[in-house]
């Protein structure tokens, strides 16, 4: 049985993502600030980190993002599942990051779900699709 390959994430400087808007909504600065310097060293625009739903309301308001990473867990015990519904019902893409295993999440509302920590190859993977829709 053989391995399925390994894929390289792109260089540093790399413009694989020029042209994508990413909001990250995630509580931990020290994760939504390297998600974010890892997207913009691909190109993307980025806001965030959000660390409360009302921080990534306001952030939606401004501009609709392609992509949203969103954690499920944020400040003083906000669950974001409802963020998640409101940005899917608006069409954009939703990769569901988070530290737990189990995820209660209905069928088809996120493109991905991702667990911390998370490889940069798969991260990727499950952001690009969005350059085509």
């Amino acid at each position: 049985m053989t391995s399925p390959p390994v894929c390289d994430p792109p260089e540093i400087g790399s413009s694989v993502l020029n042209g994508l808007w990413i909001l990250i909504v995630e509580d931990s600065w020290d994760v939504g600030t390297g998600l974010k310097m890892l997207l913009e060293s691909w190109g993307a625009e980025v806001a965030g980190p959000a660390a409360t739903m009302a921080d990534a309301a306001r952030l939606v308001s401004e501009r609709t993002p392609d992509v949203a990473l969103v954690d499920i867990h944020l400040r003083d015990g906000e669950l974001s599942y409802c963020l998640i519904d409101q940005l899917h019902d608006q069409g954009v893409r939703v990769v569901v990051i988070s530290g737990y295993a189990d995820v209660s999440l209905a069928v088809g509302k996120a493109a991905a779900i991702l667990q911390k920590p998370m490889r940069e190859d798969v991260l990727l993977a499950s952001i690009r699709p969005a350059r085509a829709e």
